[in-house]
């Protein structure tokens, strides 16, 4: 199908300018011919990044949540699964496992689980960046008080996705929480110094274009440094358990527009694409992704951490894992990132 020239135009002008009003983002969004954005992308992401791809070892050091989010496998109310907490040395252990490997980013993440105590996770942080890495933070919704002491032991990013900025979906979504209280832990998290991170989950029930149109927005206007974003898959346990999930090409076609609008931002491709398409970190990586986060916390927890099913499922060792992406960025012709993996110059 031959690129209409109104969709040529807006893939032109974002690319060199940055900016694009709704309209124009939601037409490029409902593209049929995707090909000449991912292609826009790629430029964007190679000018500004060059060809790193950026390591980033991930723990999941706890499967306890006491939140119910309707889509997510570990809600409060799935009986259905066998939760774990790693100990504080275990967490730590691990850590220095990936960074013998060489990893330059440690990424701690956990269902919201309010066992362990401030001090205990300001003791892990300080314990991880005396290895002279990165520590990024996915742990939830936190005080002020509590994101700034996280920040003193030595956090460097914190990611919390928004999910959805429709606040009637968010709340359908997310019982018991607060839409406004997390756009307030975002603006904390970034005036406090953090990159800091957020994305949506793509294909919910209900979500439309013009929601996701609104996401990215979202994103332009917070400055987000992270962006992570993957499709919806229907989890057991979940009351979304039978509902259809989101599909590969609108994920890409959101890496994309997100990379276009936010140049110098950092950019997963994330697991979740990789279980929806097997070629979705390739995939990823071509349409404006700078990061691959493999799971270093060990295989008898990555299948325990049961937040969609297939997750953790084909993982042999952490030497595997990384030799595999490894090969796969050969084949791409990209190159593993040698350095921490901060946000480059923001324009």
């Amino acid at each position: 199908m031959k690129l209409t020239p109104e969709t040529e135009s807006l893939i032109g002008l974002l690319e060199d300018e940055h900016q694009l009003d709704h309209s124009g983002l939601s037409t490029l969004l409902g593209s049929e011919e995707p090909l000449p954005l991912y292609v826009a992308a790629d430029r964007v992401r190679e000018k500004y990044l060059g060809r790193a791809v950026h390591l980033r070892g991930l723990i999941e050091f706890s499967s306890y949540c006491g939140r119910n989010c309707l889509y997510c496998g570990l809600r409060a109310a799935n009986t259905k699964i066998s939760r774990f907490r790693m100990a504080p040395q275990e967490i730590i252990a691990y850590a220095k496992q990936g960074v013998d490997r060489g990893l330059k980013t440690i990424v701690l993440q956990s269902g919201e689980d309010h066992f362990f105590s401030l001090d205990e996770l300001c003791r892990i942080v300080h314990g991880i960046k005396s290895m002279d890495v990165a520590v990024t933070l996915s742990i939830g919704e936190r005080t002020e008080r509590e994101y700034a002491a996280l920040k003193r032991a030595g956090a460097d990013r914190y990611l919390l996705r928004i999910e959805t900025t429709n606040q009637q979906l968010y709340t359908k979504l997310h019982p018991g929480m607060s839409y406004q209280k997390r756009v307030r832990c975002l603006e904390d998290l970034k005036a406090l110094g953090y990159e800091t991170g957020t994305g949506c989950l793509i294909g919910l029930p209900g979500q439309t274009r013009e929601m996701l149109t609104a996401d990215l927005i979202f994103f332009k206007k917070l400055d987000a440094d992270m962006i992570g974003m993957g499709p919806f898959i229907p989890c057991p346990g979940t009351p979304l358990e039978n509902e259809t999930g989101g599909q590969v090409d609108t994920v890409l076609k959101m890496m994309a527009l997100a990379r276009l609008l936010l140049p110098t931002i950092n950019m997963p491709a994330t697991t979740a694409l990789g279980i929806k398409d097997s070629a979705g970190y390739e995939k990823g990586l071509s349409c404006g992704a700078n990061v691959i986060m493999p799971n270093i916390g060990g295989n008898q927890y990555r299948k325990r951490y049961a937040i969609y099913p297939g997750k953790g499922e084909g993982s042999i060792s952490l030497e595997g894992d990384l030799e595999r992406i490894k090969s796969l960025l050969v084949q791409l012709g990209r190159t593993v990132g040698r350095d921490y993996g901060n946000r480059k110059g923001k324009l």
